[in-house]
């Protein structure tokens, strides 16, 4: 199907739907239309991730997140006019419609101009995994393999990680390693197959989950892009970048949405008597998804060689001005760090391969579309 017909939807899907339109349509955003095709608004990641912060779920309609007044071409200006638009209004796309407000196309700044593509997250100065826990939880499979190298879908983890921050064009790659050192060198050696640069940050002691970032020696002339070594995910890292030179917050922090159901009735109270009872009500939570990016700023405070965690960089940040900015994350997302969740990711890429092969479908952006499906599902 071409992209530009995906990236329109219908003025009554949902928020999920919506995010499927925007992956699928490769064009960062989704056209909002009526069922006769007549525009009614946009969608981009930006607004769904804001809509996230304020509460909006993924099964509420797309008309609570979306842009109701967009920028927008007319089909009968002419090319450069339509690029000095796009540039003049800083967006990497937008519908072109005709005289009567009917999409005609969905026009991308890249396709007009033959600039990169997007989706390549360029302006992270580099990226930082830790990769150094012993891995216990998933003993006795870490007794003699780190936790990076456990395999998930026929290819161990850290692997894909490097691909994956490779494919967003990020070329300078460290690895804080520690526990079975040796084994990630052998495996990842020094990056050329995967077309990047890889130096290793040896820890000689613990650094906690941050201090490997004081072993950096090079300056950074953007942000850092950090992430544990044991996270498995479908993020897209472009949008943790715009998002945070959007905010311009010392760091930004990847946070899930996380979900406690208490299957119980809960009575409140006021004194001695009930007030209320809420019949299995569930709670919602955003947690720290392990990923970060990091300004220049805040890489500096980190302590030289020193044990220091991410909880303390987040701490002192949230303490400036500038302070923490959070990155609501709706792709897929797991923490491969007991059995339990490792079998589900296992389990959850094979279904996913399985049903893209039987649809003769096989790059790589298919798996991540499916796999954010399945989380939103």
């Amino acid at each position: 199907m071409d992209s530009a017909k995906q990236c329109l939807i219908n003025d009554t899907v949902d928020v999920r739907e919506t995010i499927r339109a925007i992956e699928a349509g490769r064009k960062g955003i989704a056209v909002i239309v009526d069922s006769n095709g007549y525009l009614q608004g946009v969608a981009t990641d930006g607004d769904i991730r804001r809509g996230l912060l304020a509460g909006v779920k993924l099964k509420d309609p797309v008309t609570a997140i979306m842009n109701r007044k967009p920028t927008k071409a007319e089909s009968r200006m002419s090319q450069s006019t339509i690029i000095e638009l796009l540039q003049q209004s800083g967006l990497e796309a937008l519908p072109l419609v005709d005289a009567d407000n009917y999409v005609v196309e969905v026009v991308l700044l890249t396709d007009l101009t033959q600039e990169a593509s997007p989706g390549q997250a360029s302006g992270f100065s580099s990226a930082l995994i830790m990769a150094g826990g012993e891995g216990r939880r998933l003993l006795p499979l870490t007794e003699n393999m780190p936790k990076p190298l456990v395999e998930v879908g026929g290819m161990p983890l850290i692997e894909r990680q490097v691909r994956k921050v490779a494919d967003a064009g990020v070329s300078r790659i460290y690895i804080a390693v520690n526990y079975l050192a040796e084994m990630i060198e052998s495996h990842l050696g020094n990056g050329s197959q995967y077309g990047v640069e890889i130096q290793y940050l040896r820890e000689e002691q613990k650094l906690g989950t941050a201090g490997a970032v004081s072993l950096i020696t090079e300056p950074l002339d953007g942000p850092l892009l950090l992430m544990n070594g044991d996270v498995f995910t479908s993020i897209n890292f472009q949008y943790l970048l715009d998002f945070h030179l959007m905010h311009e917050p010392l760091m930004t922090v990847a946070a899930i949405d996380y979900h406690v159901e208490i299957p119980y009735g809960v009575i409140k109270t006021n004194g001695a008597f009930a007030t209320r009872l809420e019949e299995k009500p569930s709670q919602q939570f955003l947690c720290n998804a392990g990923i970060y990016a990091i300004s220049p700023d805040a890489v500096s405070r980190v302590p030289q060689n020193q044990p220091y965690n991410m909880t303390d960089l987040i701490e002192q940040s949230m303490a400036e001005d500038a302070g923490v900015a959070v990155f609501p994350v709706h792709e897929y997302w797991s923490d491969i760090g007991t059995h339990t969740e490792l079998d589900k990711a296992r389990t959850e890429l094979k279904i996913v391969k399985e049903t893209l092969r039987d649809l003769d479908q096989h790059d790589e952006n298919a798996v991540n579309i499916e796999l954010n499906h399945r989380r939103a599902a």
